[in-house]
């Protein structure tokens, strides 16, 4: 490259001086920058310049380049064959790769700026944005080349990563639009005007309207009462959220679609509200069956009542005609009975008559009796006290009952041994009922000289059967589809044994409400068996390992009285079992002094006559429940001061919360825990003893 003289600073004038060393000094600040590489080259390319940013972007020293390489040396190679072929298209002329490609426009005047990458001494490569211009002499010749170039790296990597963030949030979009098409209901987003601003495919096909002209419409408008639409918005704004808000969707083509319509606001980062998000889901078919079920309801509830009133005339009518029917039939007996025990005594003839009175009138006394069962049970009026019971000790005293009436026939009866305990819950009182009954009628309907089975066995880990087996005639599959129903002897009317076919029906009602199941199995000629199967349970005990464990005696469970004194302690309850349970608790108690009363009505008079201290009762009793004789005895100013405490299998929450309420004492549940039940007898005794009421005897 030819070399110019100037003249130095000092061959210039003073005031020429300042402008030139001002240029020189910036001059020098360029060139020497290390913030951006300057490249320079003459005509051929061959690099003339490599200031201080070239040297320490690309690893080379000036002497390492200067005067021998071009700058395509340091480029890739491959980018200069694409830039040529690039160029060569664009400006119609052929270029070749290599230096002239990237300096082609330059030379011809055109601005140019490209990317491309550089290569370092070690091999390493990084982008680099070049700006070319062409350096020209006075005449505009192209004298040399200037490549000006920072370093693109951190840039690139910035859209590295700004195309990754646009990439996953298209996914996201994307992913999030799936989602709203995805769902069963039309969902839409309006503004807080109630604009709407997008909507699902669901929304398109509940209005018939394309998704563009939804957006920007109203949301009232696509719904029979917009008023009612439009208060939707805005209680969605005023309270967050809505549920289960019924509207009637109305389509372009005129059809009416019932949604449940739910919403919410939505906000931005910032929590400014945005608008409202809402789902509106098809509930016609719903509604359709609501309203059948709600006719249906309807239809079932009056065949119900209806039901319920004639079942209660029936149980009314049969009540009433009992209790009508007693009055003079005791009249009967009772005068018929005299008149066989006069004296002198009556003749043959007389007698005979008023045996035949007598018979019938016992046969219409246990008619009357059997028709008022069934009619309680059948009314629901039935009082059942189910506790752990021994299904042993019953059969045991049935068959002191029953083995009377089996010799009289020449019935031979076999009972399981007493050494086989078998334990139910079941109702005693109701057992023995059942059992009775069955007995009785594989004596009435045996042969002579026939016999009867009874036997006891597990059904499984809960169940107990107790079966009655005998050597009757049988059933035909017939009777026994009619064997449950009232009134229905089948084919016996005629026979010489008396019966009124309500028997079974009763006991197959109150095997049920015990929680059991009566069956039969019954073939002609060979007898049947009935069988009962009732829920099992462990023996009666005490909650803790042994009552001797506890000497329940002792002073801390006992008031101190004056000596020879004694409180009194009514207990109310009709199971045998738990009265001797209390007696021997009681027994081991020196304080204190038992009365029993196996029912209600004797529980009030006993506790009217004996004012006892302290009185124990139990909640199902026969005739009157425990809570009647508790509200009885509090409204009597004689007997409202005694503390009352209540004793029951009832031992779900609901029943201890009621009786607390109704007014207990205490609420205690069996089986007793002897500490528990000795405790709570000590508090209501001292109750009683600070109220100064205790009776002493």
């Amino acid at each position: 490259m030819p070399t110019i003289e100037m003249p130095s600073a000092e061959q210039l004038p003073q005031a020429a001086q300042q402008p030139l060393l001002k240029a020189g000094a910036l001059q020098d600040a360029i060139f020497n920058s290390a913030n951006f590489s300057c490249i320079a080259t003459d005509a051929q390319g061959v690099i003339q310049i490599f200031n201080v940013g070239a040297e320490r972007m690309l690893g080379y020293k000036a002497e390492d380049v200067v005067d021998k390489i071009t700058p395509a040396s340091i480029s890739d190679a491959q980018e200069l064959i694409a830039r040529a072929a690039s160029l060569s298209l664009e400006l119609d002329t052929p270029i070749t790769p290599g230096f002239e490609a990237l300096v082609f426009k330059a030379s011809r005047g055109i601005e140019d700026i490209y990317e491309l990458t550089y290569i370092r001494k070690d091999g390493s490569r990084f982008p680099a944005m070049v700006s070319v211009t062409a350096l020209r002499d006075a005449q505009e010749k192209v004298i040399g080349y200037l490549l000006i170039g920072t370093d693109n790296t951190a840039r690139k990597q910035v859209e590295a990563e700004q195309a990754l963030l646009d990439q996953r949030l298209r996914d996201q979009q994307f992913y999030t639009r799936s989602l709203i098409e995805s769902n069963i209901d039309a969902l839409m987003t309006t503004d807080p005007r109630g604009i709407i601003s997008d909507v699902n495919q669901q929304m398109e096909a509940l209005t018939g309207c394309t998704r563009d002209e939804l957006i920007g419409a109203p949301f009232k408008n696509y719904f029979t009462d917009p008023q009612r639409a439009e208060a939707a918005i805005t209680r969605v704004l005023h309270e967050g959220k809505v549920t289960n808000y019924e509207l009637t969707a109305h389509a372009r083509d005129g059809t009416e679609t019932v949604v449940s319509y739910n919403a919410t606001t939505f906000h931005n980062r910032d929590n400014k509200l945005q608008g409202v998000f809402a789902a509106a889901r098809d509930v016609t078919d719903r509604k359709q069956f609501e309203h059948r079920l709600q006719e249906n309801n309807v239809e079932l509830e009056n065949a119900k009542a209806a039901a319920e009133k004639a079942n209660l005339a029936k149980s009314d009518f049969l009540s009433s005609m009992s209790h009508e029917l007693r009055t003079p039939l005791n009249a009967v007996l009772g005068f018929a009975q005299l008149m066989a025990s006069d004296i002198p005594p009556p003749s043959s003839a007389q007698k005979l008559s008023i045996d035949q009175i007598l018979q019938a009138g016992w046969y219409l006394l246990r008619l009357i009796n059997e028709i008022l069962d069934l009619a309680m049970v059948e009314s629901g009026k039935v009082t059942l006290s189910q506790e752990s019971m021994s299904l042993t000790e019953v059969i045991q005293d049935c068959q002191a009952m029953i083995e009377p009436q089996a010799q009289k026939r020449g019935v031979q009866m076999t009972f399981p041994l007493l050494d086989d305990l078998f334990y139910v819950h079941a109702d005693r009182i109701r057992v023995k009922q059942v059992m009775v009954n069955l007995l009785s009628n594989a004596i009435k309907y045996n042969r002579i000289d026939g016999t009867v089975v009874v036997n006891c066995a597990m059904r499984g880990a809960d169940r107990v059967r107790v079966s009655v087996t005998d050597t009757g005639a049988g059933l035909t599959p017939e009777q026994l589809t009619q064997l449950f129903q009232p009134f229905n002897r089948l084919g016996q009317e005629s026979s010489v044994e008396e019966g009124t076919g309500i028997g079974l029906v009763v006991t197959k009602q109150l095997v049920e409400l015990m929680g059991g199941v009566l069956g039969v199995e019954s073939s002609i000629g060979a007898g049947s068996v009935f069988w009962v199967e009732l829920p099992s349970s462990s023996a009666p005990e005490l909650a803790l390992e042994s009552v001797d464990n506890h000497n329940v005696g002792k002073q801390d469970h006992a008031v101190a009285q004056p000596s020879g004194s004694r409180r009194t302690l009514l207990y109310v309850e009709d199971n045998p079992a738990n009265l001797v349970l209390v007696e021997q608790l009681i027994a081991r108690r020196g304080d204190l002094k038992l009365l029993t009363a196996i029912n209600g009505h004797l529980g009030i008079q006993m506790a009217r006559a004996h004012h006892p201290d302290v009185i124990l009762m139990d909640i199902n009793l026969p005739g009157i429940s425990g809570h009647g004789a508790l509200k009885i005895l509090l409204e009597d100013v004689t007997t409202a001061h005694i503390p009352i405490m209540a004793l029951s299998a009832n031992a779900v929450p609901r029943d201890i919360q009621k009786g607390i309420e109704a007014g207990f004492f205490r609420y205690l549940t069996k089986p007793i825990e002897v500490m528990e039940f000795m405790d709570a007898l000590d508090v209501a005794l001292r109750h009683a003893e600070q109220h100064g009421l205790s009776n002493r005897t």
